[in-house]
C-alpha cells in the first residue's frame, strides 16, 4: 500500500508496466510482442527509477530491528501452516479417491449384479422383447433381423 501520492503513481506504473512486459513476452514471436516486450521493460525500469529517486524522501523507518531468530521461527511457523493445509489436502483428496474406487469397484457392481440377466432362473425372460415358445427364443418382429442366405438353407433342410 502507498503511503504518498508519489509512491501511488509509481507502484500504478510498475504494474502497468509488468502487464505490458507479460503481454509481449506472451506474443515475443511476432514483431508487435517485441516492441511491447521492450515498452514494458522500459515503463519498468521508469518505475524503478522513481522509486529509487523518492526512497531518501520517506525518512527513518519507525520500527526497530527485530531478533533475527524470531523472523526465522515465524518464516518456519508459515511454512509449516503451509505444509499442513496441503497435506489436509492430500489426505482428503485421497480418502476421497478411495471413497470414489470402492463405490466404482465394488458397491456398484454388487449392485447391478443382483439383477442381472443371466441370474434369472430358466425359463423366465430376462428381458422385454423375448419369449419362450416351445424350447426357443423368438423377438418381436420389429427387432428381428432378417435371416441369412445360409441361415434361410439351414431353415429350410430342418423341416
Amino acid at each position: 500500500m502507498a503511503a504518498s501520492k508519489s509512491q501511488g503513481r509509481l507502484f500504478a506504473l510498475f504494474l502497468a508496466g509488468g502487464t505490458v512486459l507479460c503481454g509481449g513476452i506472451a506474443y515475443v514471436a511476432s514483431g508487435t510482442g517485441r516492441l511491447l516486450s521492450l515498452v514494458g521493460a522500459a515503463i519498468m525500469v521508469a518505475s524503478l527509477a522513481g522509486f529509487l529517486k523518492i526512497k531518501p524522501l520517506e525518512g527513518e523507518t519507525p520500527l526497530q530491528s527485530s531478533p533475527e531468530t524470531m523472523k526465522w521461527i515465524g518464516a518456519g511457523v508459515a511454512a509449516l501452516g503451509w505444509v499442513v493445509t496441503n497435506g489436509g489436502r492430500i489426505v482428503i483428496a485421497l480418502l476421497g479417491i478411495g471413497v470414489t474406487l470402492f463405490g466404482i469397484l465394488y458397491v456398484l457392481p454388487a449392485a447391478f449384479n443382483k439383477t442381472a440377466f443371466w441370474k434369472k432362473p430358466a425359463g423366465t425372460s430376462a428381458r422385454a422383447g423375448l419369449t419362450r415358445m416351445a424350447g426357443k427364443v423368438t423377438m418381436e418382429q420389429g427387432f428381428t433381423p432378417t435371416p441369412s442366405a445360409m441361415e434361410s438353407a439351414r431353415m429350410e433342410s430342418a423341416r
